[in-house]
């Protein structure tokens, strides 16, 4: 069947992650994203850290970032880099070098039959290229250009370069997530800010679509990431809008003051050095689900200390209750614990490491690891589309995009280009398969 998004062309100039994961969420329904690639220009933590990095760097990188197969960088290391690999299945990619004459007219050409030109760069990128809506609009009336800046592209902030981890920084958001006695600067990278930008953007380039189909207009859509990511706290933000109280932050606790509220250790077949340290969270909403709660462990005398019977008490001991709770976790198996409290109507669910997702029953049930074999990296499970649709199945239609895969496509196909100018074309070295070897 016709996918929810099919017929719709999207040209992706995005970089990274938040731009990226936009143009996937449209792509796995069903549009056409199409990637130009400079052969010239390695775009860092794109298709990896370095188009060539050496086995040592291989070896000393996150795993999610910088992780190969086998931790040997082979012969095309960009083609199967952890983080282009999840954020780029059913695309494609051509190479153009858009600093080049030639290479503006193939993306003016290409955006004549686009509907959507989406990017993430760095305030001031696309001006230097000549990208600009006026542009945009000249080849075609009706395009949607979604801009998706760190802190926007105007204000004192604009030019700053960013990261999720940095945008969260700026936010606030780094100094509300982490532990009451513990630095800011121990936290976690996480880089959701990156995720919540790409739903935003991809829902604001739908709802573009909708009105355009409407009324024929197209529109210039800007996201700054940083405002966006600051849905991650409304709370705090709204508690000092209007009551002037600066939050900090409270662990793992709720943030509407309900106890208890935590993370417990659980049985556990190894250490956090051998990531084989077992965790639940445990929150109880309410006295009544507190008495239940005791009831579900067995009614230790505990439990039943009046001390503890109301939130307030309960707020009052909440250390001496953690202790309690983490002494009768660490002897249970952390679903054990989930479904016995679950039966008692108490919120609970383990904590799990990344590996773990693709054995938890209810993920598997509902489709949430799909196989997908990709050259250089192999067969393996990656995460898998979050839409669901009864009536057109979101499916891994094309593994991960290689390098120029489809410039064959994209030049002869799409754009008719004679095979006089492709030859010259490929001769400037725009259309290639590897990156320049001047490209570290």
């Amino acid at each position: 069947m016709k996918k929810p998004l099919e017929g719709v062309r999207i040209v992706d100039l995005c970089v990274v992650w938040a731009g990226p994961f936009a143009t996937l969420l449209m792509a796995d329904l069903g549009a056409e994203v199409i990637k130009p690639e400079n052969p010239f220009v390695f775009q860092p933590m794109t298709r990896g850290a370095l188009a060539r990095p050496s086995t040592l760097m291989i070896n000393a990188a996150a795993a999610w970032g910088g992780g190969l197969p086998g931790n040997v960088p082979g012969e095309r290391p960009w083609n199967y880099n952890p983080t282009f690999v999840s954020l780029y299945r059913n695309k494609k990619s051509f190479t153009v070098d858009l600093r080049r004459p030639e290479g503006m007219d193939v993306l003016r050409r290409l955006v004549e039959k686009a509907d959507v030109v989406y990017e993430n760069n760095a305030t001031g990128t696309m001006e230097k290229l000549g990208i600009t809506y006026g542009w945009l609009k000249e080849i075609k009336d009706d395009i949607i250009y979604v801009r998706v800046p760190a802190y926007g592209n105007t204000g004192p902030y604009s030019t700053a370069r960013a990261l999720g981890v940095h945008l969260e920084a700026v936010m606030g958001h780094t100094m509300l997530r982490g532990y009451e006695d513990a630095d800011p600067s121990v936290n976690t990278a996480i880089y959701s800010g990156d995720y919540l930008a790409g739903a935003q953007g991809a829902f604001a380039t739908m709802a573009a679509l909708w009105h355009r189909e409407k009324t024929g207009k197209g529109q210039l859509i800007e996201i700054g990431q940083a405002e966006n990511a600051s849905a991650m706290f409304t709370q705090a933000i709204m508690d000092y809008t209007l009551n002037r109280r600066v939050q900090g932050a409270i662990g793992n606790r709720d943030i509407f003051g309900r106890y208890p509220c935590g993370v417990y250790p659980a049985k556990s077949p190894g250490t956090a050095v051998d990531m084989g340290d077992h965790w639940v969270s445990i929150h109880v909403e309410s006295d009544e689900q507190w008495r239940a709660f005791g009831a579900a462990i067995g009614n230790p005398d505990w439990a039943a200390d009046p001390r503890f019977a109301t939130n307030a008490g309960r707020e009052e001991h909440a250390k001496e209750i953690d202790a309690h709770i983490a002494a009768w976790t660490r002897e249970q198996e952390d679903y054990d614990v989930m479904h016995l409290l679950q039966r008692a109507g108490i919120a609970a669910a383990p904590v799990l490491e990344a590996s773990r997702l693709f054995s938890d029953e209810q993920l598997l049930a509902r489709g949430f690891p799909r196989t997908q074999t990709h050259e250089g990296a192999g067969t393996n499970q990656y995460v898998g589309p979050v839409w669901n649709f009864e009536g057109t199945p979101v499916e891994f239609r094309q593994p991960p995009v290689l390098f120029g895969e489809h410039n064959d496509y994209v030049y002869r196909e799409l754009l008719q280009v004679s095979d006089e100018e492709y030859e010259a074309l490929k001769a400037g070295g725009h259309i290639a398969m590897d990156y320049d070897p001047a490209v570290l």
